[in-house]
């Protein structure tokens, strides 16, 4: 060991090992937030596989950031044109999700409903809309049980309005990859890990608005 004027030998040699520490761990502290967000998880007997964000932009990954809008805490704002949804916290802080939305804009929802319902692997029941815009959807006419290849995922969020399901959810997909586009059917789709932590954290009756 070279001994400098002035300084400890033990507390180079430690300072060292600090920094030697750090740059080792950065990769895998990267990992870990990523695994944590978007790994697989084992949920209701059913898997529910990683997503692979190496691919996708880094700005669809759920973070919180600051908002400046009207909207109370614990309400749920989605910007279509942005391809994101905002779940508002106190403090001027919103929790940021990345979206897909309706590929027309006549057939996506607008407005302000709320919460009437929520599902976890619900089944699915295509619209006659849909049914009528994808014909592959005709199959699926008599509904279609939960499960990892059911479109909506491992949760949904029902909108309703006045009492009443306005047939828009709030869901898991099947394809991860077209989260921040404009594919689906008209309903809001998010990631897997993004709907189910979504699910955990809004009760029902939280009002949802859609711009």
């Amino acid at each position: 060991m070279i001994k400098h004027p002035g300084k400890s030998p033990v507390r180079t040699e430690l300072s060292v090992m600090s920094r030697r520490s750090v740059i080792i761990g950065l990769p895998l502290l990267a990992a870990g937030c990523v695994t944590s967000n978007y790994g697989s998880i084992s949920d209701g007997g059913h898997t529910i596989n990683a997503v692979d964000m190496t691919s996708l932009d880094s700005g669809l990954m759920r973070t919180e950031v600051a908002w400046s809008g009207k909207e109370k805490p614990g309400s749920i704002f989605v910007n279509v044109p942005q391809r994101r949804l905002y779940l508002i916290q106190a403090g001027g802080r919103a929790l940021r999700y990345g979206v897909g939305v309706g590929r027309a804009e006549g057939v996506t929802f607008r407005g302000t409903a709320t919460v009437g319902r929520k599902e976890k692997w619900p089944h699915w029941t295509p619209t006659a809309n849909m049914m009528a815009a994808i014909p592959m959807y005709r199959s699926y006419s008599g509904g279609m049980p939960g499960g990892p290849s059911n479109p909506l995922g491992p949760r949904a969020l029902y909108l309703y309005r006045g009492g009443k399901d306005t047939l828009f959810r709030l869901h898991g997909t099947t394809e991860p990859e077209t989260i921040g586009t404009a594919v689906s059917s008209g309903c809001i789709r998010l990631f897997n890990q993004d709907i189910i932590d979504l699910y955990d954290r809004v009760p029902i009756g939280t009002q949802v608005t859609v711009v």
